[in-house]
């Protein structure tokens, strides 16, 4: 029994020795950023056979063998709609900021996608105001509705959307929604999606998840887009979900507020480019051919409606690996004299980190909005963590008390800004498909800092005296979060 017993103990510790060497082997040799593969590398070797179930599950970007084989099939649509069925249009630059340029030229590279000209940008600042102007397109729509968000959840203004939608779609109208599987998951099963399904209108998951598909992919790989399409003439993106902050998260929200986001709705002929980047997520969930009201749709000619140079950054797995994490770190350099930047989540990275303080020791005034309270304790810790040695920088953190803080904006020098779905985290770095519009307009930045500057106003600033007396609990749990900040 005694010689069962040993042996029995050496198999394990020899198969939980081969497990840690053999993942710790496959987490260096995939060359990922250093921060990264030594947060993997601390779970693998800390935690026995639990570090590598975790790792399995979370600690690669595994997104199936069908919908792999069709990203690699349609990952050249964007590429090549915008490089041949659009004519690169002659950009005249004159009264833009300098640095924007560069940028355009690091986005067209990296996404393939240009600047355009002759764009109408609308800044929607709440979530009424983008409510009230969504259904009123919907109501209005001639051949199709394309909704693609990371959250649908019902009640309030959302019902009244929903409405609209069986609406349009009873007159004819194209209506599909593509929503998440996690965001949208109570929805997804509701009595009002089955509805919507048997009345005809394409309801789509995207990226399923569960404990099957745990085998196959990433479940937390997830589609973090805001997109709404109207007859191919008009789009909105930004970062509100389809969630009426009256009632979304109000049940128990610890003291969070409502969610506070905006949204920009656009005309002219960047809905081009959003309606590709919809019909490009729709391929990779659904496949199989458009029907002829998209068609119809999609070949609306898209006139110039204004003078806002937009150009679109769609970013995530297939789009280049660290596409939007780089040309966030250009825009922070780029910045000469100001930069602000709202974000609900801010864990930043090595890299970044080291932007934002060069920035503030160069003179340049930058400010980070941050709510007060977010809905993720470790995100809450790990943000804390790099407070200090930011604000050392001459860096200023503010604190919103008007709710929970959703929107993500970028001004730089009050010229140009970066605006939709990416949060100041690895999460929105590496792995979810997001949206970031880059606004070459100096008028509709200025609109943009104007809503910066009404959040500053309901913001307390960072207290560098009533941090450095936190408590040592306080300290070991922001110590915590950072180990594992690389992987949040």
């Amino acid at each position: 029994m005694e010689t069962f017993s040993w042996g029995l103990t050496s198999s394990i510790f020899l198969a939980d020795l081969a497990i840690r060497v053999g993942l710790s082997l496959r987490v260096i040799m995939r060359k990922r950023t250093p921060s990264v593969s030594i947060a993997w590398l601390v779970i693998i070797l800390l935690l026995p056979f639990a570090g590598a179930v975790i790792y399995l599950l979370l600690g690669e970007i595994r997104l199936g063998e069908r919908r792999a084989a069709r990203l690699l099939k349609g990952q050249p649509l964007i590429r090549d709609w915008a490089g041949t069925e659009l004519e690169k249009p002659e950009i005249d630059w004159t009264g833009v900021n300098p640095e924007c340029v560069p940028l355009d030229r690091q986005v067209l590279a990296a996404t393939g996608v240009p600047t355009l000209p002759g764009n109408r940008l609308e800044l929607l600042d709440s979530a009424e105001i983008f409510f009230a102007r969504l259904i009123e397109d919907i109501q209005g729509a001639r051949l199709s509705c394309s909704l693609e968000f990371y959250i649908l959840s019902e009640g309030g203004w959302v019902d009244d959307l929903v409405k609209a939608l069986h609406s349009a779609h009873q007159r004819g109208v194209s209506c599909r929604l593509l929503l998440d599987s996690i965001g949208s998951k109570a929805f997804l099963r509701s009595h009002t999606a089955k509805q919507l399904r048997k009345a005809g209108i394409a309801i789509v998951e995207a990226l399923p998840a569960g404990l099957i598909h745990a085998l196959f992919v990433r479940i937390d790989l997830r589609n973090h887009r805001k997109i709404a399409l109207i007859d191919g003439e008009i789009a909105y993106t930004g970062s509100q979900n389809l969630v009426d902050p009256r009632y979304f998260k109000q049940d128990a929200n610890n003291g969070l507020g409502e969610w506070v986001d905006a949204m920009i709705r656009i005309t002219g002929p960047a809905t081009r480019l959003l309606q590709t980047s919809f019909n490009f997520d729709w391929h990779l969930e659904r496949g199989g051919p458009t029907d002829a009201a998209i068609r119809t749709a999609e070949r609306q000619s898209a006139m110039a409606k204004g003078s806002a140079l937009v150009q679109l950054a769609p970013t995530g797995p297939g789009y280049g690996e660290d596409t939007i994490h780089n040309l966030l770190l250009t825009t922070v350099y780029a910045a000469r004299r100001e930069i602000i930047l709202t974000t609900p989540y801010f864990v930043p990275d090595i890299a970044l980190l080291a932007a934002l303080k060069s920035a503030a020791q160069r003179g340049v005034a930058v400010k980070i909005i941050v709510p007060r309270k977010n809905d993720s304790l470790l995100v809450h810790y790990a943000s804390q963590a790099r407070y200090d040695t930011l604000s050392q920088a001459g860096v200023q953190i503010r604190a919103f008390t008007g709710g929970l803080l959703h929107t993500k904006t970028i001004t730089v020098d009050g010229d140009f800004c970066l605006f939709g779905s990416v949060n100041l985290d690895m999460r929105s770095f590496w792995l979810n498909l997001e949206m970031t519009l880059f606004v070459y307009n100096r008028e509709f930045t200025q609109q943009v800092k104007a809503l910066q500057q009404r959040y500053l106003r309901q913001t307390s600033r960072y207290d560098s005296e009533r941090f450095r007396n936190r408590s040592l609990v306080e300290r070991f749990w922001e110590n915590v979060a950072l180990l594992v900040s690389p992987l949040l």
